[in-house]
Formats: C-alpha cells, sequence, structure tokens
C-alpha cells in the first residue's frame, strides 16, 4: 500500500499508456476487424524483411483480398506509414506494412541500391504472396505504394515485374502501383516496361522538386511537368497525348494495366503521407484498379486518432522517466546519490546581462553554421556509412552528421562556459559550488548504473505495450520504437560523443541559467530555445527562401535538414529533463546520462543502420 502510495504518478502514467495504447490498437485493427501480426521474410543471403501483415477478417480462402505492399521512404520504418495500412485495410484489403532493408527491424541490403534493385525488399514480398503464400489473397490484384524513397521502389517494381512479364509473355505480378513524393524515375526507359496501372501523388511544395526536369515553382507543378505528362502519353496512342495533365483524371484502361492518374496536393514532401486529401486520392486510386470488398468513402478516415493516442503516449512516457528515477533513488543503494540542490545565481543585471544573452545568440547562430559542415565531414570521417556499404564503424549515415554536430558544439559550450566565468563570473562572486558538479567516484558509478536502470526500465515497459497492442509511442516519423539486440551495441558507440553534447547542456542549464527569483517556466523555455534555436535557424532559412524562390537553400544536403524536424523537438525539451533530474540529485551528471541513452536510442531507432548481415 505505501509503494502505491508513494509511486502514484508512476503507475498512473503507466495505466494511461495502457489505456491509450489500447483505443490506439483498436484505430490499427478497425476495431478488431482487422488482424495485425509481424512477420519475417528470408530474402536472399541472410537479407530479411520484418513486415506487419493486416489481415481483414472478411479476407478467407473462399473471398480472396487484393493485396497492397507499403513501402516508407528513406529513414522511415514500417510505422511512420501505418495510417496508409490502416484505411487501406479497413476497406477489406490485405496489406503488407514493410520495414525498408537497413531500417527498423529488416536486416541490411546487400545492395548499395537497395530501393532502385529489391524495391527494399518489397520484390521479394511480391514473389512470396504470388506463390501462394497466404490463401486469402487474389493473387492477381497485387498492389504496391511507398512515399518518398518507397516511391521509388514502387516505380522501380513495375519496371522489374514488367521486364519480366514481357520476357515471359504473362501478366505483371504486380498489377498496381502508387508512386508518392518520388518522379526523378518516371522516365521513358522505366515507364515504357511497365505493365502495372499507375497512380503517382506528388506535393506542390515538394521541397526536393530542384532535382526534377523543370526549375523553382515549375518543377513540382505536375500540371506541365515532364516527368507527369511521360507517366501519361506512355500509355496514349499519339494522336491523343497531351500537353497538359489534368489532375485527379484517369487515363489509359484499367484492364490494359495501362490506367494512369496523376495528383498534386498542396503540402510539404515530409508532410504527404499525413494530409487527408492525400490520402483520400490513394484510396480513390485503389479502389479505382482493385475495387474495395468494403467500400468506405475516402473522406471517411481515422488513422489520425491513432497518432493523436500515440502522440500522448509519446508524451506520457517521457514524462514517467521521472517517476521511474524517483522510484530507483529512493532505493538505499541509490540513496547516496542524492544530495542538496546549490544554490542558484544571482540574476545577471547590467554587463552580465550583456555576456548571458551575447552568449545565448553566439552560440546559437554556431550551432546553426556548423551543422551542414559537419554533414560533410562526416561523409569523409565515416566513409563506408555515407556510401551505404556495409559496416560496424558508425553505421548510421545520417545520425553520423549530427553526432559530428553535437560533439563540436558541447565541446563550444563548455568552453564558453568556462571562459564566461574566468574572464567575467569568477571576479563577480559566482560561486562554483552552483554548478553541482562536485562528486565521489562511488557516487558517479552509482548515477552511471541508475541511469543504465531508468533506460533499461524505459524501454522494458514500451516493449511489454508493444507484444500488448502492437504500438510503440509516436506521432508521425517522430516515434519511439523497439529495436533489435544489435542497436544495444550501436547505441554503446555513439554514446561517448553525443554525451558531450547533453553533459554540456546539463552544465549551461543548471550552472548558468539558473536564476534566483526567476520563474522556472521562464527559466526552462530560455533553456530550451537556447538548445534548439540554431536548429530552428537552419529549417527557417531553408523554408524562407524555398517559399520566395521556389528552390531551397540547402540543397545539396536538403534530406539532412528534413532530418531536423525530428530533432528540434527532442532539443527543445532536453533542458527541461536536465533541470529536472538536477533537483533530484542536487548534481548536473544523471539528467545526461539518461536523456542521452534515451534520445541517442529513439534517433538510432529511426534511421537507417548499414550493419553487416550475419
Amino acid at each position: 500500500m505505501n509503494f502505491i502510495k508513494t509511486n502514484r504518478l508512476l503507475i498512473g502514467l503507466a495505466s494511461s499508456i495502457l489505456f491509450f495504447s489500447f483505443l490506439a490498437s483498436m484505430i490499427l485493427t478497425s476495431f478488431g476487424n482487422v488482424e495485425v501480426k509481424s512477420l519475417r521474410l528470408d530474402t536472399d543471403k541472410g537479407q530479411y524483411i520484418v513486415y506487419d501483415l493486416f489481415r481483414p477478417n472478411s479476407a478467407k480462402p473462399e473471398s480472396k483480398a487484393p493485396f497492397i505492399a507499403i513501402i516508407p521512404g528513406f529513414q522511415r520504418s514500417k510505422e511512420a506509414l501505418s495510417n496508409i495500412a490502416i484505411e487501406l485495410s479497413r476497406r477489406g484489403y490485405v496489406v503488407a506494412l514493410i520495414d525498408p532493408y537497413a531500417q527498423g527491424l529488416s536486416s541490411s541490403s546487400l545492395s548499395t541500391r537497395a530501393a532502385t534493385t529489391q524495391g527494399y525488399g518489397m520484390f521479394s514480398l511480391v514473389e512470396d504472396v504470388h506463390s501462394g503464400a497466404f490463401n486469402f489473397v487474389d493473387i492477381d490484384k497485387i498492389g504496391a505504394t511507398g512515399h518518398s524513397m518507397g516511391g521509388n521502389a514502387a516505380i522501380r517494381g513495375a519496371d522489374f515485374f514488367g521486364k519480366q512479364a514481357i520476357q515471359n509473355n504473362t501478366k505483371s505480378k504486380l498489377d498496381s502501383v502508387y508512386v508518392s513524393g518520388y518522379v526523378l524515375t518516371l522516365r521513358n526507359n522505366i515507364l515504357r516496361d511497365s505493365k502495372s496501372n499507375m497512380g503517382v501523388s506528388y506535393a506542390l511544395y515538394d521541397e526536393g522538386a530542384f532535382r526534377n526536369e523543370l526549375t523553382a515553382w515549375d518543377s513540382a507543378n505536375m500540371i506541365i511537368a515532364p516527368e507527369s505528362l511521360r507517366t501519361v502519353n506512355s500509355v496514349l496512342p499519339k494522336e491523343e497525348q497531351i500537353k497538359e495533365v489534368e489532375l485527379g483524371k484517369y487515363y489509359g484502361s484499367k484492364e490494359k494495366n495501362s490506367l494512369r492518374v496523376i495528383f498534386n496536393e498542396p503540402v510539404l514532401h515530409p508532410f504527404q503521407p499525413y494530409n487527408f486529401e492525400a490520402t483520400a486520392n490513394q484510396l480513390d486510386y485503389f479502389e479505382k484498379v482493385f475495387g474495395a470488398p468494403n467500400p468506405i468513402n475516402s473522406n471517411n478516415q481515422i488513422w489520425h486518432w491513432k497518432e493523436i493516442f500515440t502522440l500522448i503516449n509519446m508524451v506520457l512516457a517521457l514524462i514517467m522517466l521521472i517517476p521511474i528515477a524517483r522510484l530507483f533513488l529512493d532505493l538505499r543503494f541509490f540513496s547516496s546519490i542524492k544530495k542538496d540542490i546549490p544554490a542558484p545565481l544571482n540574476v545577471p543585471n547590467g554587463k552580465g546581462k550583456i555576456i548571458f544573452w551575447s552568449i545565448f545568440f553566439i552560440s546559437a547562430l554556431i550551432a546553426c553554421t556548423t551543422f551542414i559542415p559537419m554533414v560533410e565531414v562526416a561523409k569523409i570521417l565515416f566513409e563506408d556509412a555515407a556510401n551505404r556499404k556495409l559496416t560496424w564503424f558508425f553505421p548510421q549515415r545520417m545520425n553520423n552528421s549530427v553526432m559530428l554536430w553535437a560533439a563540436f558544439n558541447g565541446l563550444v559550450g563548455i568552453i564558453i562556459f568556462s571562459l564566461s566565468y574566468k574572464l567575467f563570473g569568477k571576479r563577480n562572486g559566482v560561486d562554483t559550488k552552483s554548478w553541482g558538479l562536485g562528486i565521489n567516484r562511488m557516487d558517479l558509478l552509482k548515477t552511471c548504473i541508475l541511469a543504465l536502470v531508468i533506460f533499461a526500465t524505459f524501454y522494458a515497459l514500451l516493449f511489454i505495450n508493444y507484444a500488448l497492442f502492437h504500438v510503440d509511442y509516436r506521432f508521425w516519423f517522430m516515434g519511439v520504437r523497439i529495436f533489435q539486440p544489435e542497436m544495444l551495441a550501436v547505441l554503446l558507440m555513439y554514446l561517448p560523443l553525443f554525451l558531450i553534447f547533453f553533459f554540456s547542456n546539463s552544465l549551461r542549464v543548471n550552472g548558468a541559467m539558473r536564476f534566483k527569483d526567476q520563474p522556472e517556466w521562464l527559466s526552462m523555455l530560455i533553456a530550451g530555445f537556447a538548445n534548439s534555436l540554431g536548429l530552428m535557424l537552419i529549417i527557417i532559412i531553408q523554408y524562407s527562401v524555398y517559399f520566395n524562390t521556389g528552390t531551397v537553400f540547402w540543397t545539396t544536403n536538403w534530406l539532412s535538414v528534413n532530418l531536423l524536424f525530428g530533432i528540434v523537438p527532442m532539443m527543445f525539451i532536453l533542458p527541461y529533463f536536465n533541470r529536472i533530474f538536477f533537483r533530484m540529485t542536487g548534481r548536473v551528471y544523471l539528467g545526461p546520462l539518461v536523456t542521452c541513452l534515451v534520445f541517442i536510442m529513439i534517433l538510432s531507432t529511426n534511421t537507417v543502420v548499414y550493419l553487416p548481415i550475419k
């Protein structure tokens, strides 16, 4: 009874997470009308893909249903496109939601161009399904859809199975494809051999459109884009070929597998899969080519409720780190870690205020200007990962640049902190005891052990939750997800350099931004912006230039800038956790250790990982 009273917050949060996970699972399974389970398909030479199979109750051997493979794009796991799977499966389609090669729970690929040569694993899955792996699937109605690089996989699938059909003089195994957010491979040599119906959806404000054939704003205008015109004209007689595409109009013949339709939703590239209009267009397309076993109006969508419930869970789960820490700090073994909270600094005035805000903006400017250079440095230092080669040496292509940026800015932060003390603070009565640095070896060791225990408890609860309800904690492409054991080795590899940044943040937040009589909400708000403003500026610059010119400011590394949509929120809330853990222990160490373990695992499980195949 005393345990329950002492840990009411922890029990309440855990119970709430289970409740909202149950609600999310109801949406995922269409209120019990769809069975969802994870399967593994061993493909070739040790490669394998993991996918979620959505089987509607109506799909039976005596009433076979169409099958649709969903392929997420670069940097995305299967859960990132669960919304499409939900809407298709509730309409009666059997759906396979794939973890692409080198992403999520799937193995790496032996190909450095896995989307192009293997469809991220979709080619093998289609072969498996067509051979009769599921007796409740109509093998004459197999489709594929994907966003971004997953869209490229879908296009390549149409080409791959089209060539196969031509060679064997048969119907293509891939009856229909839907391509979202990718038009670079809509070329004559690819379209020529396609024997699949094809829908194309491209964002009117796609940041990657600078790579297309036209320039500036025209590059994403699918009414006049050469890519969309080729897609349609490739199936029309010469005398009927068009000079402008009518969006939403179906061209060609479904019976001849030459149906074509183009959509051009007004949305940015990373948000296209979560747009109601784009989702409705995709649902209408598959109803057109396959017929919906369970017809539902395309505007009747429920997927967003799952996103809301798992977003609530993500927030609750991160908050739960706090009572988990308190639970273990109350144990006798860890109790010595708890120290009195040092006295805060006096509120700066005059010269001190000028120095404080100068450091605030200089640090943000350094963070802003060093991110893209670190992307380039990472390509040199981690050449294998940059070239998509399998390696145990820092195998995360996109995370490597973030790590270098974090380590550099962490060191800069520590240097600035030290210099400001030596040049100003020391002469103005700043007491170094207020920093919370003093700790003996045994307490430091216990702090490290406690951080590992908190991390293990946090993820153990996630794994239990996933086992019960098949949902994790996420919102769109930002997610706290389960992982394979190898990721623990990857975490330990990335931890030391990232820890420099996390420790630096804790030191600055608690040693230089904690003032007497300043409201805690104001102190933490300033700290949140101090830690994330530099990266926010990159996004602001990128999209200000884009909306003024039609071309993004950073073109070569535009995907690295897109990565910041998921990183900035973490950077903003980091100081809050560092302050809370500081108030628990009176020292600056527990916060960065816990948050580094948790946040870096979040980053690591939401990116490509080119680990060698066993």
